[in-house]
């Protein structure tokens, strides 16, 4: 249970972290405000995004790598047995039906079948 729940955040982590990577600006996008963009990368405060961006994308980045960590520790806490074998070894074995008390009686096999006297004999020849 506790295994699906981190499972789960971790997945959600994973989108954040790749959504707040795609909308950070790179490194020569400040360029174009040289030229007349004066009001570029405004929305989030004076000092513009970087920070805001920056700071949110490592807290992200930091609970993405614990919990894989985590995950991974939880994986390995896991008994399973290595091999089909062991598998086979570890399953209980199935009891056979218990045997009858008397034993059937099989006929004897009759020495010639029926039909078999009314068939031609053929010789056997010499080479």
């Amino acid at each position: 249970m506790l295994q699906t729940i981190l499972l789960v955040v971790h997945v959600l982590v994973a989108a954040a972290l790749i959504t707040f990577i795609l909308l950070q600006q790179g490194r020569g996008a400040t360029a174009g405000s040289g030229f007349g963009g004066g009001a570029s990368a405004t929305v989030f405060g004076a000092r513009g995004a970087a920070s805001f961006m920056s700071r949110t994308t490592a807290i992200l980045a930091v609970i993405f790598l614990s919990n894989c960590l985590l995950l991974a520790f939880l994986a390995s806490q896991q008994k399973r047995a290595a091999s089909i074998v062991e598998q086979i070894a570890t399953q209980p074995a199935v009891t056979a039906p218990a045997a009858p008390t008397q034993t059937p009686v099989i006929p004897a096999p009759a020495k010639e079948a029926q039909g078999a006297a009314d068939l031609p004999k053929i010789p056997a020849s010499k080479p």
